[in-house]
């Protein structure tokens, strides 16, 4: 059985673009969140810098994440991704449980 897979997606939008990077997550995320096996979908912005985010993610497996990756709604929002963000995003995978 496939072990949850934690996420910590880190977004750094073009200067002055972060509410662009909201809006789009407002869309996205009811329909990711209804995808199977997400357990944890959610959107925060860095203290003190409007244009920085950080998106916290929680997926039952492996082949969950992997499923969500190609849905139609991902590609049409990484498609979209470029229109106001800085870069690519840094997705850093977590071990689920803490070491401490």
């Amino acid at each position: 059985m496939s072990q949850p897979i934690r996420l910590q997606i880190l977004i750094t939008t073009l200067p002055g673009r972060g509410q662009k990077q909201v809006d789009a997550f407002e869309r996205l995320a009811p329909v990711v969140r209804a995808e199977d096996g997400c357990l944890q979908y959610d959107l925060h912005r860095v203290v003190g810098d409007p244009d920085r985010f950080v998106l916290v993610e929680l997926w039952a497996s492996r082949e969950a994440l992997a499923a969500h990756d190609v849905t139609p709604h991902m590609v049409a929002a990484d498609a979209a991704g470029p229109a106001f963000r800085a870069g690519p995003a840094q997705v850093l995978e977590l071990e689920v449980e803490p070491v401490a």
